[in-house]
């Protein structure tokens, strides 16, 4: 058994939707969750400063009693692929958890992948999915005004601005006749209603967050780290800007408060 924390690192705030399903799936774990809220977004960065925000990112959790860290950014995930930049404790990022069900979830073998523009660019879920089965067909989207859009909590199921936009990106995904979209940017299940309405009730919506929770609980159990505490964990919160910006906006994300202490420091 490991009592250590669960890193978990996101360029701001959407990685908070993958600390929603860890704190469902495994309620007893505490969470250490760095936002780097200064320098959002990473999806329009180039790759080598993704790659160096990533690694100042890691080296940050690092100070903490972690047992295990989870990239909860769609953007580092793509531009990292398989490469791990830790080798002494368990890592994963979003995009294989995700690549993973979706390939096993698919019936006509047509996924639809839509990221921010740096995941797109980089083709890291493509890759991932081929790998996984050669015979898939992937149709990918860069919808950059999503991370904004959900930011500033233009989030409600009927708001226009993002459901205009939302058609707009999802209808070369939608003539691709696909019957499973993955979310390729942990922010995007905040407005997955919107998607689901216009994408239909046939097509599977994948959430990375989701997937890597799932992967982070057999992760451990196959390490036989998980804690033996019988209490609830613990979350604390780090953030590299405004400490009741964040508090603001954690509420969508987590469709709650933030409970739990939130710090503001420098990387």
């Amino acid at each position: 058994m490991d009592q250590n924390a669960i890193g978990v690192f996101d360029s701001g705030f959407g990685g908070l939707t993958a600390v929603k399903e860890l704190n469902r799936i495994l309620p007893n774990e505490n969470i250490i969750y760095f936002g780097d809220t200064a320098r959002i977004p990473y999806g329009t960065r180039s790759r080598e400063t993704v790659l160096r925000y990533a690694r100042e990112d890691v080296a940050f959790l690092r100070r903490h009693p972690v047992k295990m860290i989870i990239a909860a950014c769609g953007t580092v995930s793509s531009v990292l692929g398989t490469n791990s930049p830790v080798e002494d404790i368990p890592f994963t990022g979003v995009l294989f958890p995700a690549a993973e069900t979706a390939c096993a979830v698919t019936k006509n073998g047509r996924i639809g992948v839509i990221g921010t523009p740096a995941t797109i660019r980089s083709g890291s879920y493509e890759h991932a999915m081929h790998t996984i089965n050669s015979d898939v067909s992937v149709t990918a989207m860069a919808c950059p005004l999503f991370v904004h859009l959900v930011e500033y909590g233009y989030t409600n199921r009927d708001n226009k601005i993002t459901r205009l936009a939302a058609e707009e990106y999802l209808e070369p995904i939608r003539n691709a006749q696909v019957d499973t979209l993955i979310l390729g940017c942990t922010h995007y299940p905040i407005i997955r209603d919107i998607i689901a309405d216009i994408m239909g009730d046939d097509v599977k919506l994948i959430s990375p967050g989701e997937e890597a929770a799932k992967f982070a609980k057999r992760c451990l159990e196959e390490r036989g780290m998980l804690t033996d505490s019988k209490e609830k964990g613990r979350n604390v919160y780090y953030v590299s800007d405004s400490v009741s910006m964040f508090r603001e906006n954690a509420k969508h994300f987590l469709e709650d408060a933030a409970h739990g202490q939130v710090f503001s420091s420098r990387i």
